[in-house]
């Protein structure tokens, strides 16, 4: 397809100068060459051309400027032309000549001519060759190498193509169903390089045609191409005129579910503030919960533990805020100061993997104050748990970078640590639509009063974002607010909270209601990529949906409104925009508070969001049918709306602004639009006053059957339309249709690439490389399609950034798909798959667009003026486009819609039943299109008008006549169904089908308690009149639906499920045969609300009868009058071809059967069932003495299909035999899938049969032997040698021994056995797994991160080098513990752990024993037995553990007869067992179970403190042990550390329940959780669970062989039982069991140290490697602890917490076993730590001295043990220190105990002095030093503080000098030390602070010393406190001036005189002796002058 345009001239141009034009279509624009010095003309002569990818659509424009050309200024312009091109596309071929106009719009004389041509693909406009235009010269300047991206698919034109080519290569092509696009592949426009891939392009054909022809041609094509028949059957579309109903009933939404969440507050770090307690809150929606307060410290350790219930739905959960605040010294009578908070939403926790954030620290704010930075940080744990999530703990065990916090902030993944403060403002600028919100009569009482009917709306905006609320003001009384406000939030960017609520609100006296609720998640208008944008969003309309528009005084749907739920209604729409400024706090003019402000804002123009479009609404109804019966005697209409459009009862029709905009607004647009369009003559008639009519007549239903009704539309189908005015912005809309449609064909592909997987079939991989082509084109397509309209009014700066990330998604996207497609093998089909599922998700997220424009399109049901039912319509399913990808995909088809009852009716059963069912046509788009809008219905009708009259072609039809009838014969074959849904308290249905099509429905016959109904029935529907063109029907018959019932002996039948399927058509002219016919049968998913309830065998064929009638139809081969009555079989080519096969039943018991009626059972049988065969078992006479049966194993023959597909379930039933013949059935079993337990004989030829050669096994022990790293494949005729390293252990401490830095001594090398103990075992197994767990993660990434290199070096085109695999050894894949990974480890720069002490290890499984080795159904399984009604639960996952009442223990074994000799020949075949040879026997057996319990993990607290005292119970048949005693007060995280011993008889006793309950002082004891274990299919499993075998044997010591039996009479035992050859002990360690030889050591020490030989060893070796064995072998349980979930059956589905625990077992006919391990927990040890304070330095001065002002300190030093803050000690006090130094020489004393395992204090304390009894805390070892400076009468000044961890600290300066800030801010670069191993240290530590910046600063240093000394030698030699006896310190030498000047006033003078003012007083005495003597002198001068001149 192209459009050239070729200009021509442009004449009367004013005066002289170059001149250039340019001309622009679809946003792409040509220049033409610069024509020099013209005159008043300038010919120009040159052809412009566009090659398009869609057809030119009659209101696009053309548009050509010319402009006076300048080389150094910017052109200027002359004028403009502009065209739309309505013309040219009705007429292909246009000559125009016009004037141009200017800036104003105002024409000039300037004149233009040109020539247009249009050429479609399809030829739908008369067709031209190139050669009939002009010659066009072969351009020199490159005017045609375009860029063709923008127009073509994805592929931009190499440069290489010449222009001609491009032109004359492009084939017209008849239009193909959907694709007329793919045409362009084959144009010559493909670059170069693609040259060479020509043979893998698809051939151009659609995937709907090949659809199409594969139905017809049935085979012969590329089977990638091929959708596959798929198990929903109607998942494909086989032509355009259908579109695919939706299957799901129920909306998902807005049921409440059981949430639980868990918050562990562990400690807190680096709080600011000085001397601070702390109190940490949490708070989740309206619950608080807080911490105990710390004192006087600002790094508190907690871990406590809180839990939250609640009971809400998903999206109210999901947007709550997770407040986590530290609160400084809050006590009883004050509130505190608040520190710092941290707010999240839960919904970001629950999108966590695994729902949970581990071990995290969340940084806290000041919301008071932003600019203040980071005021500490919280670690914690949260986790959200759903029902049915089950949550995998990471094991607690000490991860070693926890201190790293900013590598551990509380952070979803891909948020940046530093988040910066950022101001959300959020614009309301107008709503209209409104609802009249007062009920009638109180709008009466107004008018009544006041007078005037005004509008009685009093509207405001309510937004609320992470915890905060803004309101604008309340306009009053109006129906069309203007606010023009906005509401400024201030919040860390990226928040954490997703969702921004906001509320159209009415403001009401007493009470306020929501109006409407959108929510805007933020995800959706924001990209976090390197390219992406900050949350932005509008100007833009959205819109809002709640409960319909009558108002009655209370609202029953009033959550809708509040935006719980789907809205059944339109309710207002609200102009809103979002933006996002990232704030720069360090400005100063910031408001530094977060309070929430209002501010106005500007208005905005009309034409912001859009220009105002008129849109037509057009719908046909073709059927309705399905009707309820309970509505079903009022006459029925149907109204359809959009907006308040057609809202008839309750809506505006036209909002008034619209039709202001229409008159007034709109009006010059309008006519100018007019004037270019050329009016058309169809258009000639203005319809502006065309009335919409948006509902049908009322009609009365009929009946069609006893449950639903139908209304009679028979030929003539109403029609409803409406005119509506909205913004134009559908490219939002066919943006997103064009990603849900390529999401639906991947969705389709992927659904038929499982289905292939599941069934088996051949060739996976190459449907999913169709798929990933199919994607791959499909997104490039998008790049094409996407990218116009560019410049349209009212795209917002999101639209322009969602087009760009879209694009680059897609680009991305098709790109990997190419990538992937090219890596689809055979083998890898499963993991390609996961990865293109996330390219779904991806996809459907893309597609949704967060800014509306039209709102949805509702249908509702009306009789007798109340609304019944609606369907909701997306009105984007709906669009019309001109580009076939963005047409919705509901437009212009006809749809089954399904009717539903409003708001809360809609849930649970009355939402399952439809209310109506709708063959619906809808169609919707500009009016000014809408000249096709009756084209994809069904043909063969003729339009009834409202009016007649003149210009009648341009009104609507108000009724639709159809004149064309065909009439066909249904034939619905029923075979059977499966797994259904058990409606009965029997636990069974008594179930039938019930087929509707059409107007017609049949029913199957009920076939009594059976959830796998086998109806073998042919339905048959005579006389089917349907509407519409034979072709059309052939390729879109209506679809059939079809609904289970149970029918029940009195009251309705109940629903059980239902599913829809599409007929095979056979019209008369077609032949009656292969490949179509006969149908094959297929499996229907049959759904019940949301749930599946079952599948449904059947197959449907719609057959046309002809002029011959029925006589013609194939015939039906059945009889008829059988023994079934008028019920007619299914026939033979279509019912499965049948096998003769045998069933093997083994009855072994039943167990744990609850009461039936309130009667025991006594006498029961079990029954089995399959495929109406059977046979029943020996019955149990006595059930409570023996729940075994007497005979093991019975048979039956059945028949069965071949295809295993198709395989009948098998029933289990249990019945009791009562007196007198009466049978109660007790409960059900239906086994659905039997291929399990198919037979098959096992392969001779493996070279595990092979007896020709021995295989050495090599165990060797020996370090010191250089071992051969080849791993010789094992071959059955040599002699290989399978390397099983059990030195590994070794060769890692040769590692790490080496790679130590040389100047470390190395610590603890060989551990001393004496102090090893079991927990030491424990601990260091912990260790390995943790170890192990992160080696696997450390694989798994690297995998993933081989697969991105792989994935990025093909789309690089570079062949990926052979990367270099890892070593794997075969050994790797049994989960052996000391597999390579831990080897792989010493590589990463992990190796500078100390080195393990080589300890024994166990295995710890971090989840239950069960679940590693397949329930221990190795040959017993446990069927549960099911009673009652299935629990209507969301999701059916969750078993119904109520509806249990019992288990049966058996197996199965099927197999074609017959059987092969072989096996029946063997010798010792016994044939009364079949095929459970072998099989131990079922008679009573004595065992003693030892249980070991040793500790539970984050229980459920149960007390209101927010703790539990829990104890163990054990349960087992009817003895019980209730350790209440022995209680561990206020612990969520007990250490039991506690064995039990219980006999027990199986099988009589053999579920054992272990509980953990809480104990209360009054009051009953409540239980937090319990676990149950079935003991008897451990006791009898192959895997030998009883007692878990040793990784070494050894007979004394912490690690003794716990088991009676020793290695060698195990091994024994387990030959004898194989019969397998062995086991052969020979010299030098070597030992031989069937084919296999073992080595191993051969000596062992007993407790003196004496070495003896012995074989255990060697028999160990074995049974350590038992799977190898051929034939018999599997793996044995090791020694091992299980972590088993406690589960609470009041809620059901959570976990309350985990024990860690095992069991051993015991037969009492054996040699009784030793005494249990002891596994008590560790007891502390008791230490003493001597802390001397010799001198401090450096201090810094805080006071001002009274006479002198001189600065000076009064130091005194405090310390003491975290969390023993009571028991602080303070030095005496130095006075007057004036340059901070101080000397003290004092002793603090601090007894502690400690645990060593664990590296923590243990404190028990009463919590408070109402506590019963006391609680124990584990806290880490520090210890605080802080320096004060004493004030008498005001409080003391803090001034710094250390703290020191004990067990990592760094090692003290040696000299003041050398101590700087740097030991406490570069903690982790320093080496550091531990007391517990150097046991004295001295030196200089700095004291700090934080200074007003919240900046580290040094405030004195402290030198000290710090002695460790155990209790006993802390008694040996004892101190004195401070200076005291013994071992008194010396006093410190201090100055004289540290003394207390009121204490002795004469030494304070004395100081002050003698020290300060000694000179000063010298002075003053001299001089005051000089004027005495002054004075003497003139005081006697005159004496003596008299004396002396008298002479005297």
């Amino acid at each position: 397809m192209a459009l050239v345009v070729y200009l021509k001239t442009v004449t009367e141009l004013r005066g002289k100068g170059d001149r250039i034009a340019k001309v622009t279509f679809r946003g792409l624009s040509f220049f033409s060459r610069v024509l020099e010095n013209c005159e008043d003309e300038a010919r120009f002569e040159q052809a412009f051309r566009w090659p398009i990818g869609s057809q030119v659509d009659g209101d696009e424009m053309l548009e050509i400027q010319v402009f006076n050309y300048s080389k150094v200024f910017t052109n200027r312009l002359i004028g403009t032309f502009r065209m739309v091109l309505q013309k040219v596309v009705e007429e292909g071929h246009l000559e125009v000549s016009d004037t141009l106009i200017d800036d104003n719009n105002t024409a000039i004389r300037t004149n233009i001519s040109i020539e247009i041509k249009y050429q479609t693909m399809d030829g739908s406009v008369k067709v031209w060759s190139d050669g009939e235009f002009l010659d066009i010269p072969d351009d020199c300047d490159g005017t045609f190498q375009f860029e063709t991206d923008s127009l073509l698919s994805g592929r931009s034109q190499s440069s290489g193509t010449s222009p001609g080519r491009s032109i004359h290569g492009i084939p017209t092509f008849r239009k193909t169903g959907k694709g007329v696009f793919s045409a362009m592949k084959l144009g010559k426009t493909r670059s170069s390089k693609d040259d060479h891939k020509k043979g893998d392009d698809p051939a151009i054909l659609d995937a709907e045609d090949l659809d199409r022809k594969a139905m017809r041609l049935g085979s012969g094509l590329d089977p990638d191409t091929i959708s596959l028949a798929s198990v929903t059957a109607v998942t494909t579309n086989v032509s355009n005129k259908r579109s695919k109903p939706d299957i799901k009933m129920e909306p998902s939404s807005g049921r409440p579910v059981d949430y639980q969440i868990s918050v562990t507050v562990i400690e807190a770090r680096q709080l600011i503030g000085l001397n601070m307690d702390p109190v940490v809150c949490v708070e989740i929606g309206e619950d608080k919960k807080y911490t105990s307060m710390k004192e006087s410290t600002n790094c508190p350790y907690y871990n406590e533990y809180f839990v939250f219930d609640f009971h809400v739905p998903p999206d109210v959960m999901f947007d709550k805020i997770l407040k986590i605040s530290v609160i400084h010294s809050k006590n009883l009578l004050r509130s505190g100061t608040l520190v710092g908070t941290f707010k999240l939403d839960v919904g970001t926790v629950y999108s966590q993997p695994e729902h949970q954030f581990h071990h995290k620290w969340a940084m806290l704010s000041d919301p008071d104050d932003i600019t203040a930075g980071c005021k500490g940080y919280v670690k914690c744990d949260i986790a959200v748990v759903g029902k049915g999530d089950n949550i995998k703990t990471p094991h607690k065990a000490n991860e070693p970078d926890e201190d790293d916090i900013e590598g551990n902030l509380l952070l979803p993944e891909g948020v940046p640590s530093e988040r910066q403060w950022a101001r959300f403002y959020v614009k309301i600028y107008r709503a209209e639509g409104l609802p009249k919100m007062n009920t009638s009569i109180m709008a009466n009482v107004k008018k009544a009063f006041i007078g005037e009917n005004r509008d009685l709306v009093d509207p405001y905006v309510l937004v609320q974002f992470a915890g905060q609320k803004g309101k604008t003001s309340v306009q009053k009384s109006s129906y069309e607010p203007i606010w023009n406000e906005q509401v400024v939030f201030t919040e860390m960017f990226p928040p954490l909270c997703r969702r921004l609520k906001v509320q159209i609100r009415d403001s009401d006296k007493v009470n306020d209601v929501a109006i409407g609720t959108h929510f805007i998640d933020l995800r959706k208008i924001a990209n976090d990529g390197d390219k992406g944008f900050l949350p932005t969003m509008g100007p833009a309309w959205v819109n809002m949906y709640g409960s319909t528009r009558n108002y009655t005084l209370m609202d029953e749907h009033q959550d809708l409104n509040e935006g719980l739920g789907e809205g059944v209604s339109f309710r207002a729409r609200l102009l809103i925009s979002v933006a996002v400024e990232i704030l720069d706090t360090s400005s100063t003019e910031i408001i530094s508070s977060t309070e929430v402000q209002m501010e106005p804002v500007s208005n905005i123009s009309e034409s912001a969001t859009g220009k105002m479009e008129e849109f037509f609404l057009f719908g046909s109804f073709l059927e309705a049918t399905m009707i309820d019966r309970k509505i079903g005697d009022k006459p029925i209409s149907f109204e359809v709306t959009i907006g308040n459009y057609g809202n008839q009862i309750d809506g505006v029709s036209k909002p008034a602004s619209a039709k202001k905009k229409k008159e007034g607004g709109g009006e010059s647009e309008e006519e100018e639009s007019e004037l270019i369009h050329n009016s058309s003559d169809e258009e000639a008639e203005d319809d502006g006053d065309l009335m919409s009519v948006p509902s049908t007549p009322p009609m009365k239903p009929v009946i069609t059957d006893r449950n639903y009704f139908h209304l009679p539309y028979f030929e003539k189908k109403p029609c409803i339309y409406i005119k509506s005015w909205w913004q134009d912005q559908r490219r939002r809309l066919y943006n997103s249709n064009i990603m849900d449609k390529i999401a639906d064909k991947l969705e389709e592909g992927l659904n038929d690439v499982q289905e292939i997987i599941k069934t088996e079939k051949a060739y996976p991989e190459r449907r999913l490389r169709g798929v990933l082509e199919e994607l791959s084109t499909s997104c490039s397509r998008f790049l094409t399609l996407a990218n116009k309209d560019q410049n349209l009014s009212g795209r917002t700066k999101l639209d322009r950034e969602r087009l760009k990330s879209c694009m680059r998604e897609m680009e991305s996207m098709a790109q990997q798909a190419k990538t992937i497609r090219s890596q689809v093998k055979r083998n890898t089909v499963r993991d390609k798959l996961k990865l293109v599922l996330n390219f779904l998700h991806r996809l459907r997220f893309l597609a949704d667009e967060p800014q509306h424009s039209i709102p949805d399109v509702f249908i509702w049901m009306i009789s007798n003026n109340k609304r019944i039912a609606y369907a909701r319509i997306p009105s984007k399913d709906i669009l019309f486009s001109i580009v076939d990808e963005e047409i919705g995909k509901d437009c212009g088809k006809v749809k089954a819609v399904f009717l539903r009852l409003p708001g809360k009716k809609g849930f649970g059963p009355a939402g399952w039943t439809v209310q109506a069912k709708l063959e619906m046509y809808l169609w919707l788009g500009l009016n000014k299109q809408r000249k096709d809008f009756l084209s994809g219905l069904p043909s063969g009708f003729e339009e009834n008008k409202a009016v007649k009259g003149i210009g009648i072609q341009a009104v609507p039809p108000i009724s639709l006549v159809y004149n064309m009838k065909q009439v066909f014969q249904l034939r619905a074959h029923m075979y059977q169904a499966r797994s259904l849904f058990a409606a009965d308290n029997s636990g069974l249905s008594d179930p039938f089908a019930r087929v509707f099509f059409s107007t017609h429905s049949q029913v199957t016959e009920v076939l009594s308690e059976t959830l796998c109904p086998t109806w073998d029935q042919l339905l048959v529907f005579d006389n089917v009149e349907l509407y519409g063109e034979a072709g059309e029907l052939r390729d879109d018959p209506p679809i059939i639906v079809i609904e289970l019932y149970d029918q029940d002996t009195v009251g309705k039948a109940e629903f059980i499920g239902r599913t829809f399927a599409k007929p095979l058509t056979k019209m008369v002219d077609e032949h009656y045969g292969p490949p179509r016919f006969p149908p094959q049968l297929e499996y229907y998913q049959i759904y019940r609300g949301n749930c599946t309830a079952g599948d449904l065998l059947a197959a449907f064929e719609l057959l046309q009868i002809g002029p011959a009638g029925r006589a013609a139809l194939p015939p039906i081969d059945g009889p008829t009058d059988s023994d079934r009555g008028p019920i007619l079989p299914v026939p033979l080519g279509i019912r499965p071809v049948l096998s003769r096969y045998r069933i093997e039943v083994l009855f072994w018991g039943l167990r744990d059967l609850k009461r039936i009626n309130l009667a025991q059972v006594d006498r029961p049988r079990v029954d089995i069932e399959c495929a109406g065969k059977g046979v029943q078992s020996a019955l149990i006479q006595n059930y409570k003495k023996n729940p075994n049966f007497s005979t093991l194993v019975k048979w039956f023959e059945v028949d069965l299909p071949e295809n295993e597909l198709l395989h009948p379930p098998l029933n289990i039933r249990v019945v009791d035999c009562r007196a007198f013949g009466r049978y109660t059935l007790v409960g059900s079993h239906a086994v659905t899938s039997l291929r399990k337990f198919i037979y098959s004989p096992p392969d001779k030829t493996a070279n595990n049969w092979a007896h020709t050669g021995d295989i050495v096994v090599n165990m060797d022990p020996e370090p010191n032997i250089k071992k051969m790293d080849t791993v010789v494949k094992i071959d059955a005729t040599t002699d290989a040698v399978v390397k099983v390293d059990l030195n590994e252990d070794e060769k890692e401490k040769e590692k790490k021994k080496k790679k130590k830095k040389k100047g470390e001594d190395l610590e603890e090398e060989e551990p001393d056995e004496s102090m090893l103990d079991w927990w030491s075992k424990y601990f260091a197994s912990i260790e390995t797994m943790m170890e192990n767990l992160r080696a696997q993660e450390a694989a798994l990434a690297e995998a993933e991160e081989r697969e991105d290199l792989e994935i990025a070096a093909e789309s690089a085109e570079i062949k990926a080098d052979e990367f270099p695999m890892k070593g794997t050894k075969p050994k790797e894949k049994s989960k052996d513990k000391k597999s390579s990974k831990d080897k792989k480890k010493n590589h990463d720069g992990t190796e500078k752990r100390p080195p393990k002490p080589k300890v024994d290890e166990l295995m710890v499984y971090n989840k239950e024993l069960e679940c590693e080795y397949g329930n221990f159904e190795d040959w017993l399984h446990t069927f549960n037995l099911y009673r009652g009604k299935a629990g209507d639960d969301d999701d059916n996952n969750v078993v119904d553990d109520d509806r249990i009442v019992g288990r049966f223990k058996g197996s199965l074994c099927m197999y074609k007869l017959p059987l092969s000799e072989e096996i029946t020949r063997e010798a010792g075949f016994d044939p009364n067992m079949g095929m459970f040879q072998s099989i131990p026997h079922n008679d009573p057996i004595n065992v003693l179970i030892r249980i070991y319990i040793i500790r539970a993990t984050d229980l459920h607290p149960a007390d209101i403190n927010g703790k539990a005292d829990p104890y163990i119970v054990i349960r087992l048949g009817k003895s019980e042990i209730r350790d209440k005693e022995n209680y561990i007060s206020k612990q969520l995280n007990p250490v039991f550390g506690k064995s039990f011993d219980i006999e027990a008889t199986f099988p009589m006793e053999s579920m054992l329940t272990v509980a953990v309950y809480d104990w209360d002082l009054v009051g009953t004891d409540d239980l937090i959780g319990e676990t149950k274990i079935d003991l008897e299919n451990r006791y009898y499993s192959k895997h030998r669970a009883t007692c878990g075998i040793a990784s070494n044997y050894s007979v004394h010591g912490y690690n003794v062989w716990r088991d009676p039996q020793k290695p060698t009479q195990i091994l024994a035992k387990l030959c004898k039982e194989g019969k397998l050859d062995g086991p052969h002990y020979g010299p030098g360690g070597k030992v031989k069991v069937a084919n296999r030889i073992f080595l191993g050591p051969t000596e062992m020490e007993d407790e003196s140290g004496l070495k003896k030989q012995t074989e255990e060893h060697l028999a160990l070796t074995v049974l350590r490697h038992w799977e190898e064995i051929p034939r018999v072998g599997c793996k044995l349980i090791p020694e091992h602890v299980e972590t088993r979930p406690l589960l609470n059956p009041d809620k059901p589905g959570i976990e309350q917490g985990r024990i860690e625990m095992w069991v051993d077992m015991f037969p009492m006919d054996v040699p009784a076993p030793g005494p249990a391990i002891d596994i008590s927990p560790r007891k502390p040890k008791r230490y003493e730590l001597r802390v001397i304070i010799w001198n401090t330095d450096e201090v810094i001065l805080e006071d001002d001295d009274y006479f002198t002002g001189e600065k000076s300190s009064d130091i005194f030093v405090r310390g003491w043990l975290k969390g023993q803050q009571e028991d602080k000690q303070d030095t005496d006090v130095h006075y007057h220190s004036l340059t901070g130094e101080g000397n003290f020489n004092w002793r603090f004393v601090f007894p502690f105990d400690y645990l060593m395992a664990e590296e923590k204090i243990v404190i028990s304390k009463k919590e408070s002095m109402f506590s019963w009894d006391e609680t124990e805390y584990k806290i880490p070892a520090r210890l605080t030093l802080q320096v004060w400076d004493a004030d008498h009468f005001s409080a003391d000044d803090f001034l710094g503080a250390i703290e020191l961890d004990l067990n990592k600290f760094p090692r003290g300066a040696k000299t003041a000098k050398q101590c700087s800030l740097n030991m406490v801010l570069k903690e982790h670069e320093l080496p550091t030390i531990s007391i517990f191993k150097q046991k004295r240290v001295k030196g200089w530590w700095p004291f700090v602070a934080r200074d007003e910046n919240d900046e580290f600063e040094l405030t004195g240093k402290v030198e000290a010393e710090l002695h460790l000394m155990t209790a006993e030698e802390a008694e040996k030699s004892p101190v004195g406190l401070g200076r005291n006896e013994p071992e008194p310190l010396e006093k410190p030498n201090r100055p004289d001036t540290t003394f207390l000047w009121f204490l002795s006033p004469l030494k304070a003078i004395r100081y002050l005189i003698c020290n300060r003012y000694k000179w000063l007083i010298i002075k003053i005495v001299l001089a005051l002796l000089l004027l005495i003597m002054v004075g003497l002198f003139l005081y006697s001068m005159p004496g003596y002058l008299v004396k002396k001149l008298l002479g005297a």
